[in-house]
């Protein structure tokens, strides 16, 4: 049977700020699975609809079922994303689309339904026994355009359920000199600083030219432009650059402060960070602050002792997510 005799395939789909991820799914199949995966980049497309139908043109299919991640608060019918000039109505993209049922649920909700779905390859463990089985709450949450977090309850007898959150954008609690001139120079910038603000691609970028003396309350132009974070981590990575390497371990630290406050509002056994960012500098988060900072919560070190830290390798997370999502449903 091809794709185009099988009435069980869905289109998946994972839309952050930057990447506008799509795939197939065939619902029938005892696992989850991802089928011709395509990342088209955002910014080349004037809207959701237009990357979706490019998507499904490519592919020559035409599904009845969808189910599409998306990098904002999901609620009314109307979605607007947080970090792209995209909205839609939902009934309005069903219809155009062909779809007999649309599912849309919150990005970092759709990488929570995939984490049980995870092997040990799909993973890398910084605290805890990588064999271990999955204990519940889980915290999920990661940096990439944005800020991700959200919560996994549940059993793997019992059943699990994802808790969608909007936490990433709770305010930064600064630590120290350094963090407070973060902390000064983006509130003078946006009026306020979020973790999200910080722990995301342009937070490099911002971190970098806090430390780096860039003024603050100062425009960042043409005179003075924000560096690229892909160029930091690199830079930071091959060794020579004290600003890039410090602007790491910043991000690092903060990151650690993060995801133990995160742990401890859910009352987490488990901690697993996604996005883009993290799993290219593996090696520089073990050696960092994070495992420290992660425990600097007083009184409560001890009860984080206990939770597991691992971080998401695995390449489409938030379309395997959302293909668990649908067939749940």
């Amino acid at each position: 049977m091809t794709p185009n005799d099988n009435p069980n395939l869905a289109l998946i789909a994972d839309i952050g700020g930057t990447n506008a991820r799509f795939a197939l799914s065939d619902l029938a199949t005892p696992h989850p699975q991802i089928l011709q995966p395509q990342s088209l980049p955002a910014a080349e497309f004037a809207s959701l609809q237009h990357a979706a139908e490019h998507y499904l043109q490519s592919v020559g299919e035409s599904p009845r079922r969808a189910a599409i991640a998306v990098a904002c608060p999901v609620g009314a019918d109307e979605i607007r994303l947080t970090n792209r000039a995209w909205s839609f109505s939902q009934a309005e993209l069903r219809e155009v689309l062909g779809l007999e049922r649309l599912q849309v649920l919150n990005d970092f909700g759709a990488v929570a339904w995939s984490v049980p779905e995870l092997g040990p390859e799909d993973r890398v463990t910084l605290h805890g026994d990588p064999a271990a089985a999955l204990r519940g709450p889980v915290t999920v949450l990661g940096p990439g355009t944005g800020l991700g977090v959200a919560m996994l309850v549940g059993s793997q007898a019992e059943g699990w359920r994802v808790i969608e959150t909007e936490g990433g954008h709770v305010s930064f609690a600064a630590l120290g000199e350094e963090e407070q001139c973060i902390d000064r120079w983006i509130s003078a910038r946006h009026g306020r600083t979020s973790n999200e603000r910080l722990l995301c691609g342009t937070g490099l970028s911002y971190i970098h030219a806090a430390l780096g003396g860039a003024e603050v309350g100062r425009p960042v132009g043409k005179q003075h432009p924000l560096r690229d974070p892909a160029e930091i981590v690199a830079s930071a990575l091959e060794g020579h650059d004290l600003l890039a390497r410090r602007t790491l371990a910043r991000f690092c630290a903060v990151l650690g402060s993060v995801a133990g406050d995160a742990a401890l509002i859910h009352g987490a056994r488990t901690v697993l960070i996604a996005g883009g960012i993290v799993p290219r500098f593996l090696p520089f988060l073990r050696s960092s602050a994070f495992r420290e900072r992660f425990l600097a919560k007083g009184r409560f070190a001890a009860y984080l002792e206990s939770v597991s830290i691992h971080v998401i390798t695995h390449a489409h997370p938030g379309l395997l997510g959302a293909a668990v999502a649908l067939r749940q449903a």
